[in-house]
């Protein structure tokens, strides 16, 4: 009988799985193992469930690279919160005669992956290639999580839409980008695009945001557009902001439903709505028009084909985490670094104060990050000089006192 190589994917949708999964099928298949695709993640496994799974052939996959989505679906079942269900997996898996497993994910995948080969102790070799759109996994020289690239590509062209729409309309948008935890992606599209402004919690300090800080930093904004005679803008806005405001500022946070692995559903907090409503009624107070429209960006980014890049970069970690397993490696994620490929252990990546995967933040002290904030309007320490805040004031239906009561605190 054949070895078998299972694959796995988690999480959410990001360009480029399907070129893992063809390229992983594709390797272990030529060096004579058999290869399954387990069905919707760790939902079945959980569950005792050994049916759920696919056989792939190299004619399944060999011109799936340059489609988006996943052949064998993807679920968010987290199967670490219950002994009983890693039990499951594992006993599942080695029913099913795995001797390699390769995970496909974000951080929570990663880490199963790694919980999965601790507790297999040598009977099946684990590796994990790290996909988000987010790109907040630590790989090295800065090299972005596979699905970013395209996400951002896509992103960055409807936000350009939007900027055209805004500008013809004589209106603002408050875009909510995806990225839960990190800033990436909405700071890749807002500064690619030429966003008027990008927010990203990085931007505040550790611990709660407050909801009326946000909206101060937009209404600003637009006071500012206003004081330039320009009536529209676009603020790209990272809707893990939504994660961290204040409950004790918004009620809805009290109750908000969590996933498998205790996030906050973010889905549910209507942010574009709550800052929309906000700005537009504090700005009404002194009589200043504003069309605001919210719209949210990210599920229509997940599935998105993969661009060249992502193509590329998947063919080679597929590749790559076959070739880890078949040479005797297990327990790292696999990584592609100026290059070449590497394993990066498991226990490298977890962080002893969380027991959780690592996660790469935005580095708001970075030339890059303070790049995009020349490029982005908003108020700055020189527009509470005298030579500049009566305008501001002006446009703001203010006097100079206060506006500067109102937003000084915000630099």
């Amino acid at each position: 009988m054949k070895e078998r190589l299972a694959i796995v994917v988690g999480g959410g949708p990001a360009p480029g799985i399907n070129g893992v999964i063809s390229a992983a099928t594709i390797a272990a298949i030529n060096e004579g193992k058999e290869v399954i695709g387990i069905l919707e993640g760790f939902k079945w496994l959980s569950k005792g469930d050994k049916e759920k799974v696919m056989p792939l052939t190299i004619d399944d996959v060999t011109r799936i690279h340059s489609t988006g989505g996943s052949i064998i679906r993807t679920s968010r079942e987290n199967p670490t919160k219950d002994p009983q269900k890693m039990k499951n997996v594992l006993t599942s898996l080695n029913d099913l005669g795995i001797k390699y497993l390769l995970t496909i994910g974000g951080d929570d995948t990663a880490y199963t992956a790694s919980v999965v080969e601790k507790d297999a102790k040598g009977r099946i070799a684990v590796a994990h290639v790290p996909k988000t759109i987010d790109n907040d996994l630590p790989l090295p020289g800065g090299m972005p999580t596979f699905g970013f690239e395209t996400a951002r590509h896509l992103g960055v062209r409807l936000v350009q839409n939007l900027m055209e729409d805004a500008k013809t309309t004589g209106r603002w948008y408050f875009v909510i980008a995806m990225g839960r935890t990190a800033g990436h992606l909405a700071l890749g599209m807002g500064k690619a695009a030429g966003a008027t402004l990008t927010l990203i919690a990085e931007e505040f300090s550790d611990g709660k945001i407050s909801l009326n800080h946000v909206c101060d930093i937009l209404e600003a904004a637009i006071i500012k557009r206003l004081a330039l005679n320009k009536h529209h803008g676009v603020a790209v806005i990272a809707e893990g902001i939504a994660e961290r405001l204040n409950p004790e500022e918004l009620e809805i946070l009290k109750d908000v439903e969590r996933d498998e692995h205790g996030h906050i559903k973010i889905a549910e907090i209507p942010l574009e709505k709550l800052l929309r409503e906000k700005v537009k009624e504090s700005l009404g107070k002194r009589n200043i028009k504003a069309n605001i429209i919210g719209k949210s960006i990210g599920y229509e980014l997940r599935a998105e084909p993969p661009i060249p890049f992502d193509a590329e970069y998947t063919r080679n970690l597929g590749y790559g985490g076959v070739r880890f397993l078949l040479n005797g490696g297990s327990g790292a994620m696999i990584i592609y670094d100026n290059g070449r490929l590497a394993p990066i252990p498991f226990k490298d990546m977890i962080d002893p104060k969380t027991g959780k995967t690592r996660i790469r933040l935005v580095d708001i002290k970075s030339e890059s990050y303070a790049i995009a904030r020349k490029y982005m309007i908003r108020l700055g320490k020189e527009d509470l000089e005298d030579k500049n805040i009566k305008s501001l004031a002006e446009a703001g239906k203010m006097t100079v006192e206060e506006f500067k009561k109102r937003f000084s605190y915000i630099l």
